[in-house]
């Protein structure tokens, strides 16, 4: 597949051949659905849990008599209604990490690339600016025309000014290509890659 690359103003920067194997596919919505329930499930932490009746140190004896006290008939200090006592109906300890099959994650990768291939990808020769200046990068995605939810994925690292300059615009966030996962993609209008993080991906996949 072959895609014109852009510089950042929106010029024509050449062509580059995307591997079909990587941005080719069509893409599945069940294997979308389970890749971005793995990684929203994971980031979830273990559910703290309190300390029920049965969790309590406190004496089970019976601390005062039946009948003729003027209190109520209780048994157990450990009871929800004392000060110290066990948690009533209080949240269990709950862990909802799941597992995913490598392959499966690494599927829908590639059908989350494919779907931006056919509708919202851009490829950059590179992240280089000459002012790297908020003002000025929001002005120059402006004039572009890549939308109002933008990831940029770069190569190894992500160009340092780029990143610097980008930081404070809202809906743009920036990753290196190891960090490109499926639901960032998803969740922008526009996923901009450089020749670099089309490199990566590809040998991520094929290496």
């Amino acid at each position: 597949m072959k895609v014109q690359v852009l510089n950042l103003d929106g010029s024509a920067a050449g062509d580059v051949e995307l591997a079909d194997d990587v941005f080719g596919l069509e893409p599945r919505a069940d294997i979308l659905h389970r890749v971005v329930t793995w990684q929203l499930e994971n980031r979830r932490g273990t559910a703290r849990g309190a300390r029920e009746r049965s969790d309590v140190a406190r004496t089970g004896k019976k601390f005062g008599r039946q009948k003729g006290g003027g209190t109520a008939r209780h048994g157990d200090r450990k009871a929800p209604i004392f000060i110290g006592g066990g948690k009533a109906h209080g949240p269990r300890v709950r862990d909802f990490s799941v597992s995913l099959n490598k392959k499966v994650r690494a599927l829908g990768l590639k059908m989350a690339l494919s779907s931006k291939a056919q509708n919202g990808l851009v490829v950059v020769d590179s992240l280089e600016l000459t002012d790297a200046k908020t003002k000025a990068l929001a002005g120059t995605l402006a004039k572009a025309g890549f939308g109002k939810k933008v990831l940029v994925v770069d190569g190894e690292q992500v160009n340092e000014g780029f990143a610097r300059a980008a930081r404070n615009i809202v809906g743009v966030n920036v990753l290196p290509a190891i960090g490109a996962n499926v639901y960032d993609i998803l969740k922008h209008d526009t996923l901009v890659l450089t020749r670099a993080a089309v490199e990566k991906l590809e040998a991520r996949f094929n290496g």
